[in-house]
């Protein structure tokens, strides 16, 4: 079975700090964010104290859309080598 796309989080401190102002302006606690993106506050909370790094995409995006921040803002696309998660790399555009 394929497993999930998977994001890492950028930087704990700047996820922290645009949950204190998000894009409508008010200050999202854990808990407030984990409840308004389905996702158990043990999972919000091991995110910002850095005990967890990675997630499924989907589950970031909706960290992102809640927040009101594009997803690449806070989460790093990344892919399977091996048995460890590495960056994606970036797509690159040729000059024509």
């Amino acid at each position: 079975m394929p497993q999930a796309p998977m994001c890492r989080v950028y930087d704990r401190q700047l996820l922290a700090k645009v949950m204190e102002r998000s894009g409508t302006g008010a200050r999202l606690t854990a808990r407030d964010l984990a409840s308004l993106t389905s996702l158990p506050l043990g999972t919000v909370g091991a995110l910002l104290s850095g005990e967890q790094r990675f997630l499924p995409r989907e589950k970031a995006e909706r960290i992102a859309q809640v927040i009101g921040v594009d997803l690449l803002i806070l989460f790093v696309p990344c892919e399977r080598a091996g048995r460890s998660f590495v960056d994606a790399t970036a797509p690159t555009s040729e000059a024509v």
